[in-house]
């Protein structure tokens, strides 16, 4: 059994799947212009800067919605299923206690609530202090969403749900380990693979706060374990490559149509479409991204901190640059390379601080 569980170690190892690492690098700097186009969305809520409705930047971020963050779950997922032959599950427990709730509760006391603090300069003209906001931010509820200056933890909600969902994933992969069941996955027909979708749509009402699930994103890290690091499963999704594309290519098309003209964002369709291009991107990144490069070396390190980074700079630079006379197009350009550029030069002022 103990040589079994080396050869598998050893062949994670050596195969090293470089292209789960560009996929979530992609996907993070995918951020950028998703949340500099927020300032200009017609979803029917605020941002935390906020200029008014434009139905083309709205279209262009629902073009990558329905995956860009449901596929950081599924590679989470995924990348658990190999950290877990390598870690035990008490390494594994701090480990994320490491890299998740101690960054989490680090910026939300020190980073999100600049970001409330610039909404509430935006839109109540607020003049007060740091420390009077801070007082603030910790002490009213409201929405979550802090685009009126109360508690929200932001962009960083994505952080706190990994943390419980690896948590609580980690119960059901104790009692359901994955070798009991990788035989009977492998089995699984393709059209059973695409209906997964089901699963996730139905539990996207289950811990739903402002649209964020706790339940879809379970469900979905959960697949990432179980079904995507599957190489049976990747085996026969390669098989239909061409098939998932179209599909991603036509259904991303038609749901950017129906939403510019009619403003239909149905949540069947959309989860559809997300399951869909997430199995798309998954497949079509093992076959084109599956290489080390000098962008995987840099954002593996980098893509984190960034994350962590990267709204707070956006909402602050974004503040003080709509104040221009500028066309949107060039607020819009501007604000996405510029707060890009200052997140990653405070990434190495950290760096150089800390010495990470």
């Amino acid at each position: 059994m103990f040589k079994r569980q080396f050869e598998r170690v050893i062949s994670v190892r050596e195969e090293r799947k470089y292209f789960i690492d560009n996929l979530r690098n992609i996907t993070i700097l995918l951020l950028f212009p998703v949340h500099t186009f927020m300032i200009w969305n017609d979803f029917g809520s605020r941002f935390y800067i906020w200029l008014g409705e434009n139905k083309i930047l709205s279209t262009l971020i629902v073009l990558v919605n329905p995956w860009f963050m449901p596929l950081l779950f599924v590679l989470a997922g995924v990348s658990a299923r190999y950290a877990l032959l390598k870690r035990t599950e008490k390494k594994f427990i701090a480990e994320r206690i490491k890299k998740l709730l101690i960054p989490f509760l680090f910026g939300l006391v020190f980073f999100v609530p600049f970001q409330a603090l610039y909404a509430r300069k935006f839109f109540d003209n607020y003049g007060g202090g740091i420390l009077e906001h801070w007082k603030y931010f910790f002490t009213h509820l409201t929405d979550f969403s802090g685009y009126d200056g109360a508690f929200t933890p932001g962009h960083l909600w994505f952080i706190l749900f990994l943390f419980i969902i690896s948590l609580t994933a980690l119960a059901v992969i104790h009692f359901i380990p994955y070798e009991k069941v990788s035989k009977y996955v492998g089995k699984m027909p393709i059209s059973a693979v695409f209906l997964l979708f089901v699963p996730i749509w139905f539990m996207y009402y289950l811990g739903n706060f402002g649209g964020y699930s706790i339940g879809k994103n379970f469900v979905l890290y959960l697949t990432g374990y179980y079904v995507l690091s599957n190489d049976e499963i990747i085996r026969r999704l390669e098989k239909c490559r061409f098939f998932l594309t179209m599909l991603f290519v036509i259904g991303t098309f038609a749901l950017a149509v129906l939403y510019y003209n009619f403003s239909y964002y149905g949540d069947l369709w959309v989860n559809f479409i997300g399951w869909i291009s997430i199995l798309a991107l998954f497949i079509g990144g093992k076959k084109i991204l599956n290489c080390k490069t000098e962008f995987t070396e840099y954002f593996n390190n980098a893509s984190y901190p960034i994350y962590i980074l990267h709204q707070t700079i956006l909402v602050v630079f974004a503040y003080y640059f709509v104040q221009t006379n500028n066309g949107t197009l060039v607020q819009a350009l501007c604000i996405c390379i510029g707060s890009f550029l200052l997140t990653v030069l405070a990434y190495h002022v950290v760096k150089l601080i800390f010495r990470i």
